[in-house]
């Protein structure tokens, strides 16, 4: 855990008050989940070094449950988004 600690936050999840910030990128490419149908962003929040990392894991019993079911949602939708994504960048 301590060798990831320090890793940076991806670029397009930092804020760009600053016309320097928003030349170097900072905030390229934000995706306002609320914004977005099903209200799931197909970005990436995690440093490369994090992904597909799983970081909880609700059980099967009371809200977790649905919790559970959920994140499964999400899951799916995002491999769909990245799917699309992928196809539509081969063009």
């Amino acid at each position: 855990m301590e060798r990831t600690a320090a890793e940076p936050v991806p670029l397009h999840l930092r804020n760009a008050p600053t016309g320097l910030m928003k030349g170097l990128g900072y905030g390229q490419g934000y995706q306002y989940a609320h914004d977005v149908q099903d209200k799931v962003a197909g970005m990436q929040c995690l440093p490369d070094s994090l992904r597909n990392r799983t970081y909880y894991q609700p059980t099967s019993e009371g809200v977790e449950k649905r919790i559970r079911e959920r994140l499964e949602e999400i899951k799916s939708l995002r491999q769909t988004k990245s799917s699309r994504t992928k196809r539509e960048s081969e063009g």
